[in-house]
């Protein structure tokens, strides 16, 4: 019996500790060796010509479909010349993980700078096949908030942080991707096989925003802001790494058998190096315009409570919000509001104003506790006005979805994107929900685009999402003058229009799950 408390009982004593002390905080920060390059031509010679003619805007260009996403990152890599540094709050060790790390190990082995953020609130186990790379003089790894528990009980996770909740709590869901301090990558996309719609068991509709120009050296500095906070603490003080595993992870070669079967001719565009060869050519052009970024420093809680100067992302985004006069479009998976937040959206702010919103529906849900919280703002949120549609797990169209029809048909469809569009003359990227964790608990990192055209491919992406063989219509109906409103949700199946007064569900045993944990009062923490 002793024997087994005993991983228990060491558990609690470090979490106890953990209260007041991060791990590895005064833990020396060896930065990698970075050999001198020239500037990579290849990455900025393509665009210098309309730079000059966008005198101080920015390049961008969005991509919706979830395997463009990993080429991308994958093609950048390989040209890459001097550095690259990336910030994720997930960064999974399955097929794409493993992809990504192989090609950051390359690059490391051509002499490229190689600096990673990564969160610690998600890891899972194999998610540590990253840390390999800390051994290579070029790279360095640094993790954000580090447990003190370093294995995937999820047991031994959860008393940790009911013994560290108010430092645990706080977490970095920023995204971001650099490549030689000359073009980005942005938006909601962690690093993963669901993020990338490869998996066939869960893939999310999600978006990246590659960016070249002026910009991207402030998005840079928001990396490095991030890179020199006390919360980032270096790989090697969290654990002993396995002799011999940086060199058993360069002679790994993943083979991309996801990605290759998903439907979207990933060994074809890696081939021709699409979709960054098109982009380099001109052949795909960018939307040039001006833009704002909207960040939060990475001691936001300090920030937020007065006792620092920084910098806080809500403000800027909620001050578009209460700007637009005709129309707001959101897409957010996870849709929990407060007070004010939900004023901001109400047609008593700008009675002319359309507000549409495309979120999560209970089907195609992965965090039910999030759902839960959802369910308390939908007949506020109608009743103020907006019109709310709820993404189908299965939709029978894949128009604006960023997948293939074969993946279609598994039916495992989710939602990840945070997009708004504002009056179609501006539009928001990047990894804030409309909730009170990223408002209050979360780190987040935008771009606010002045482009009325990536406006208007936002709004078409919008439209093809929440036409009714993809998503639900939520509506009210009273049945007496003084009777309780009613939630009627309204889709279209095999072309016929279907109307559902009982929310559509996987099974009972989900809507059992969702309707009892909304009875907890964490709205603040979702």
């Amino acid at each position: 019996m002793l024997r087994m408390l005993r991983p228990l009982l060491i558990s609690c004593l470090l979490a106890v500790s953990a209260c007041t002390t991060m791990p590895g905080r005064n833990f020396p920060r060896p930065e990698p060796v970075n050999a001198a390059h020239e500037p990579n031509a290849a990455l900025t010679q393509p665009f210098a010509a309309a730079a000059l003619t966008h005198d101080g805007a920015s390049g961008f260009r969005l991509y919706s479909a979830g395997v463009d996403g990993l080429l991308l990152r994958l093609e950048l890599i390989a040209q890459a010349s001097s550095s690259l540094d990336l910030q994720y709050y997930i960064f999974h060790g399955d097929e794409s993980g493993r992809l990504v790390t192989e090609a950051l190990q390359r690059a490391a082995q051509r002499g490229v700078r190689i600096r990673v953020l990564i969160d610690d609130a998600e890891s899972v186990a194999g998610d540590e096949q990253l840390l390999a790379l800390a051994e290579a003089p070029q790279v360095a790894i640094r993790v954000f908030n580090p447990w003190r528990y370093r294995g995937h009980s999820r047991v031994l996770r959860g008393l940790e942080f009911a013994f560290s909740k108010r430092r645990l709590d706080y977490r970095m869901h920023n995204k971001l991707f650099v490549a030689d301090g000359v073009i980005a990558l942005m938006g909601g996309r962690n690093i993963g096989d669901q993020y990338f719609q490869v998996d066939p068991e869960s893939q999310f509709a999600d978006d990246d925003v590659f960016v070249t120009g002026p910009v991207v050296h402030r998005l840079a500095g928001t990396f490095q802001q991030f890179w020199d906070s006390e919360f980032a603490i270096p790989a090697q003080a969290l654990a002993s790494h396995r002799k011999g595993a940086a060199a058993k992870l360069a002679r790994r070669v993943t083979p991309a058998d996801k990605a290759s079967t998903a439907g979207m001719n990933y060994q074809q565009k890696l081939a021709s190096g699409e979709p960054l060869a098109s982009v380099l050519a001109n052949t795909a052009p960018l939307s040039w315009a001006t833009v704002e970024l909207a960040c939060d420093s990475p001691d936001k809680k300090r920030v937020a409570e007065g006792d620092r100067a920084g910098s806080l992302m809500f403000g800027l985004v909620a001050k578009e919000i209460g700007a637009t006069q005709t129309e707001l479009l959101m897409v957010t998976p996870y849709l929990i509001p407060s007070p004010g937040e939900l004023k901001l959206l109400s047609a008593s702010e700008a009675p002319q104003r359309r507000v549409r919103i495309l979120t999560t529906s209970l089907e195609a849900t992965n965090d039910p506790l999030a759902e839960a919280g959802y369910r308390h703002y939908r007949v506020p949120l109608l009743t103020s006005g907006v019109e709310l549609y709820e993404l189908r797990t299965h939709p029978e169209s894949t128009r604006g979805s960023g997948q293939s029809a074969k993946m279609t048909r598994h039916g495992t469809y989710g939602l990840h994107a945070k997009l708004l569009v504002f009056d179609r003359s501006a539009v928001f990227v990047g990894s804030m929900n409309y909730d009170e964790r990223s408002h209050w608990l979360n780190t987040e990192l935008g771009l606010i685009i002045h482009s009325p055209d990536l406006a208007a491919q936002t709004a078409q992406r919008f439209q093809a999402m929440t036409q009714p063989a993809s998503a639900y219509r939520v509506t009210l109906e009273r049945a007496e003058p003084h009777a309780s409103p009613q939630l009627l949700w309204t889709t279209e199946e095999q072309g016929k229009p279907v109307t559902y007064h009982i929310e559509p569900a996987r099974n009972s045993w989900q809507k059992l799950e969702v309707r009892t944990l909304s009875l907890l009062p964490v709205d603040r923490e979702l």
